[in-house]
């Protein structure tokens, strides 16, 4: 028996049983998903029946995008598209455009999927008719799918306290702000994120970063972290730490107390961290802001 929890417009009675979700660590040990079903029908049980015989949490909720921004963590939103085809597109639309990384699903009269597109902006479709198998199997890799794809994007993102480094699309973000890196102070950056509380020599960041047929000199490597904690601010710099008479390391920011996870102090080197000044005397490398650089 499927378990709901109340539509505040619909009514509660009949054969269906109403409640809430359960705790999610649970409802995934006992192989249930949350489903948010976005209808005005007063009888939510005819949007998809074969969803009564299958053990997942159904809660009915108004066809509104608010309603999943109110409803909280869900696996999917099935979206009720049998009856008002112009309406259900542009809940769909909307509910893409809210940023939500939910799946949305439609449930459409058969006699409706030429009406069905890509600007829906679906991840799938049923019809009201589909099994019960057909429907839980679909939900399954729906979900499956979305996990893969959440995990790869994150695989591609390294992150120090408030810096976000995306690999995927050449950005570095700071409390949500973008910052205006050239391509060798991203890479820097980078590369002292993905080791933190690692201490390299400047020699090593230049064959790291640089690589092997660069033939600069070290000072280089100060000239770009000088321009790194420029942009980075005041508050920020000392992410990137120096090591003194070694080179330089990203520093994790302290955790707050009970956080999970290393901090600055599980980092490998202990050596006084100083900020290391230029002195103005290096040549700059001359780039716009936000170009791309190879120096």
């Amino acid at each position: 028996m499927l378990t709901r929890a109340a539509h505040p417009r619909l009514p509660a009675g009949g054969a269906v049983h109403y409640g809430t979700p359960g705790d999610r660590s649970t409802r995934v040990l006992e192989g249930s998903l949350d489903l948010l079903l976005l209808t005005a029908d007063p009888n939510p049980d005819g949007v998809l029946p074969s969803l009564s015989l299958l053990a997942h949490t159904v809660r009915p909720v108004p066809s509104e995008v608010s309603s999943l921004l109110e409803a909280g963590a869900a696996d999917v939103a099935i979206v009720d598209a049998r009856t008002d085809l112009a309406s259900a597109r542009g809940l769909c639309r909307l509910l893409g455009a809210a940023g939500s990384s939910v799946p949305v699903v439609a449930v459409v009269n058969e006699g409706s999927l030429v009406a069905v597109n890509v600007d829906w902006g679906l991840d799938d479709i049923l019809l009201p008719g589909t099994g019960p198998a057909e429907i839980d199997a679909r939900l399954r890799l729906l979900v499956g799918r979305r996990a893969g794809a959440v995990n790869v994007e994150n695989a591609s993102k390294v992150v120090l306290g408030e810096l976000v480094i995306d690999e995927g699309t050449y950005t570095a973000r700071l409390r949500g702000r973008p910052l205006d890196l050239t391509y060798k102070e991203f890479e820097l950056l980078k590369y002292l994120a993905q080791h933190a509380g690692r201490v390299f020599t400047r020699a090593q960041l230049l064959q790291e970063v640089w690589g092997y047929d660069f033939f600069g000199g070290t000072r280089t490597v100060d000239v770009h972290v000088r321009r790194l904690r420029a942009k980075l601010g005041g508050e920020y710099e000392s992410l990137i730490g120096t090591v003194r008479n070694v080179g330089y390391k990203a520093v994790r920011p302290p955790r707050a107390k009970g956080e999970p996870g290393p901090s600055a102090a599980d980092d490998d080197d202990e050596s006084d961290i100083d900020d290391l000044d230029d002195d103005g005397t290096d040549q700059d490398i001359a780039s716009e802001p936000g170009a791309i650089n190879a120096g």
